[in-house]
């Protein structure tokens, strides 16, 4: 029997027990026990009674019984009772208002006792898998401690006491010997609810396991007065980190390091002795690249911001040093600062600067109709196209040595000849592709870049509109661990990433108000 003294007492130190013992609300284990009991009573006393259940929370005393609905003749006696036999309960009720009517205590049977377990055993079991979830979905981006408790595929589970992790085969550093039974740390980098429990996926391949390892090796990372800027890892070999001090007068770099290189060997020996090379940021990316490639000594930076590449000139006896063995050191520096980095020899750029020479002489000699020392010069005072010219000044011209205003006024007037003789060529050839009108009129779209598209098959405003911005200027892909560069339909129109984005968005706009 349940509706005894002793027997409630012993109900409020179960639901203690279990509260305490799956660090759940004592109400959600409360409310829980009052379903199962309601459920055996159901059982016991007939499905189609409208049972009620309520556990006192002081003692533990259980109130059992059904609610009935008052009316003046029954016809359901399980959830109906007359207003005679009501007011001998409530003389106060009124019809069609419900009245509890209390039930005999009840001994649970075996069927009944086993349906009541089964309820508190999954409500207690789901209670314990959301407050798991609640509990670690806090913790991504932390670093988490536990045992090793099995090997599965080469993929290991760890015990975090409370619930269990996995680190995949690939989220593991390379070669090292991790056995069952041996403590481990490890970057928590996402948390999945599922239906058997929470899935805690750890890392220690991730970049951030390092990142975090320094702060918690490094107290003035801690504490922020270090601020850890970019992290770029290979894992188990090396990697490079970049930081800066919010305190002009702290080094960053000697901080990290720490006295006779404790702080940072703490941090290499977690990692299985990886490389650490502790970089000073700078918001300068020239700056900050000659950093990056050390222990190389960098000639030379060329800065295109708007695409994000580098270019780097080192001479010939500090090439390899500057790529590293299978050309890990500038992929990490890549990584670090975020720019696509292209080194050059001394001899390759000069080659390189010789050939465009020669490409953009021949091109002026051709359009213009000028003699090769004329076009050199243009070249030289940096004049790339004929656009630069059409759209200079006289007076920039004719400070060039040599030039005057009549050669100035000369020049500008065959450029603007060559340019509008190309467009119709261009607008002819655009029209022969038989580009659609809305494109032709797509704000942005210059006649070469319609030519170009045209070429490639886009034609009209929705096969443009179903471009992505890789697409249209290129991007990268990361295959088996090399980043892959990919060319865009327009590459060679300089377009940044914001243009791109922009030109699509504006089509789709117009796709949608006319559809």
């Amino acid at each position: 029997m349940l509706n005894n003294r002793v027997d409630t007492i012993e109900l409020i130190r179960i639901i203690d027990a279990v509260a305490n013992e799956k660090s759940i609300d004592k109400e959600f284990v409360i409310t829980s026990m009052e379903e199962a009991i309601e459920k055996a009573a159901r059982t016991r006393y007939g499905q189609e009674n409208n049972i009620y259940v309520s556990i006192n929370r002081t003692n533990g005393q259980i109130e059992l019984g059904r609610k009935l609905k008052v009316v003046e003749n029954p016809l359901n006696n399980q959830n109906e009772i007359s207003f005679v036999n009501a007011k001998k309960i409530n003389k106060d009720i009124k019809l069609e208002e419900e009245i509890l009517e209390t039930l005999p205590p009840m001994d649970f049977g075996r069927i009944a006792a086993q349906a009541a377990k089964q309820v508190i055993t999954t409500k207690v079991r789901d209670a314990e898998r959301e407050r798991q979830f609640n509990e670690f979905k806090d913790k991504v981006g932390e670093i988490l401690s536990g045992i090793v408790k099995r090997i599965e595929f080469g993929n290991i589970i760890v015990d975090l006491q409370k619930a269990e992790a996995i680190i995949k085969r690939d989220e593991l550093i390379p070669r090292e010997n991790i056995k069952v039974g041996d403590r481990i740390k490890a970057y928590c980098f996402d948390v999945n609810k599922e239906a058997k429990g929470p899935q805690i996926f750890l890392s220690r391949s991730h970049p951030q396991f390092m990142a975090k390892l320094f702060k918690l090796e490094v107290p003035e990372i801690y504490e922020g007065i270090i601020e850890i800027k970019s992290v770029a890892r290979d894992p188990g070999s090396r990697a490079k980190i970049c930081v800066v001090s919010k305190d002009k007068s702290l080094d960053p770099v000697g901080a990290c390091v720490g006295m006779r290189g404790s702080r940072v060997q703490a941090v290499v020996n977690e990692l299985q002795g990886e490389k650490i090379d502790i970089i000073n940021w700078s918001e300068d990316p020239a700056t900050l690249v000659v950093s990056a490639l050390a222990p190389a000594e960098v000639q030379k930076v060329v800065l295109d911001e708007t695409n994000k590449r580098i270019e780097v000139v080192i001479d010939e006896n500090n090439l390899s040093k500057a790529i590293g063995r299978r050309g890990q050191n500038v992929k990490l520096a890549s990584k670090l600062i975020d720019h696509e980095i292209d080194i050059l020899t001394d001899q390759e750029e000069t080659e390189r600067r010789q050939t465009e020479l020669k490409i953009k002489t021949k091109r002026f000699v051709e359009s213009l109709d000028v003699d090769e020392m004329m076009a050199q010069l243009l070249v030289v005072e940096g004049f790339s196209n004929i656009k630069d010219i059409d759209g200079a000044s006289e007076d920039d011209i004719s400070k060039i040595e040599g030039f005057d205003v009549e050669t100035a006024k000369e020049l500008k007037s065959r450029a603007k000849e060559f340019l509008e003789k190309e467009s119709k060529e261009i607008l002819d050839k655009v029209k022969e592709l038989g580009i659609d009108e809305k494109l032709l009129n797509h704000e942005g779209l210059s006649l070469g870049m319609l030519l170009t598209l045209g070429q490639k098959n886009i034609k009209t405003l929705q096969d443009f509109a179903d471009l992505s911005s890789d697409e249209l200027i290129g991007g990268f892909d990361e295959i088996k661990g090399k980043r892959i560069e990919f060319e865009g339909v327009l590459q060679n129109f300089n377009l940044t990433r914001s243009e791109a984005d922009n030109l699509i968005m504006k089509a789709r706009d117009k796709l949608l108000l006319t559809s």
